[in-house]
């Protein structure tokens, strides 16, 4: 049973929220795209380090195990560093999923998660990508969008055909890459 005092601390609460405008959305970048591989082949490109430095960045190292942080730095093709993250792997279930929470690297991004969820569609493996839980829709979040479309697109061919475009090979879509 909820007391009187609990629904006036409740409606209290929600009209500080109310007043303050402390309520938040949180926005989500979301991509799906299909890999003709069998899911195993797909997992392994997303939960090594290996895999990883084939269709991302040249530049991972870290621990690749559940509650390890994997280092990613991006360079330009003339070695200038471009930007640098840590993702702290949250889950990992062999050909179903794979989760990081960002640790360290651009302000926008620390405290994101990094979801691939995988399912096996014919002669796909489908990918539901997101980067969940950005505090506002800004510029860099619409930057960061199409650049993750174009490291799934890296992905896929490096799945596919044993060679992806990796930065700094890969394309590059704007003045801050």
């Amino acid at each position: 049973m909820i007391s009187l005092n609990s629904i006036n601390i409740f409606r209290d609460y929600l009209k500080h929220i109310h007043n303050n405008k402390t309520l938040t959305t949180m926005v989500d970048i979301i991509h799906r795209i299909g890999i003709k591989s069998p899911a195993d082949q797909v997992y392994k490109a997303l939960s090594t380090i290996e895999g990883l430095s084939n269709w991302w960045t040249e530049e991972v190292e870290g621990n690749e195990q559940i509650g390890g942080k994997i280092e990613f730095t991006f360079y330009s093709k003339a070695g200038e560093l471009k930007g640098k993250m840590a993702m702290e792997v949250r889950e990992l279930n062999p050909q179903k999923d794979v989760r990081w929470r960002c640790a360290d690297g651009p302000p926008e991004w620390i405290g994101t998660d990094i979801t691939f969820e995988l399912s096996q569609q014919d002669d796909q493996t489908i990918i539901i990508f997101g980067h969940r839980n950005w505090r506002e829709a800004v510029e860099f979040m619409a930057h960061c969008s199409m650049k993750w479309a174009v490291f799934l697109l890296s992905l896929r061919e490096y799945v596919e055909t044993g060679k992806g475009k990796p930065s700094p090979h890969d394309l590059k879509i704007d003045n801050w890459n």
